[in-house]
């Protein structure tokens, strides 16, 4: 273990795993907005971190991802909701940038603690 492979990096860096993946399925479903019978697909955001967390010898994600009942269909059997997934995306990147944030910092204490407090 190196010492910026913390318990709280590895649980970041889950945490961002996540993230992205949802990203991809996000982008995904605006993508095929437009695709008859598409049918919108996400993954249960809770327990997939919750399963990334609890992994103490995690190979990566292999979630998997479902499709999402209760949307409204147009005629050509597509639920793909432009406001949903917006929203979404919105709220998935906003996780994201907050996920780098605490990332950096724990980066910066530990940069601190290497040059020993800036006591120097």
């Amino acid at each position: 273990m190196s010492m910026i492979d913390t318990g709280f990096t590895r649980t970041l860096a889950r945490f961002l795993d996540v993230n992205a993946l949802r990203h991809q399925l996000i982008v995904s479903n605006l993508a095929n907005i437009d695709t008859p019978g598409y049918r919108t697909q996400d993954i249960d955001f809770s327990r997939e971190l919750e399963r990334a967390a609890g992994e103490i010898d995690y190979p990566g994600l292999q979630p998997v991802a479902r499709s999402v009942r209760g949307l409204m269909e147009r005629p050509d059997g597509n639920n793909v909701s432009v406001d949903r997934e917006s929203l979404l995306l919105a709220e998935t990147q906003l996780r994201f940038q907050t996920g780098i944030q605490l990332l950096r910092a724990e980066f910066r204490r530990l940069a601190t603690a290497i040059n020993g407090g800036g006591s120097q």
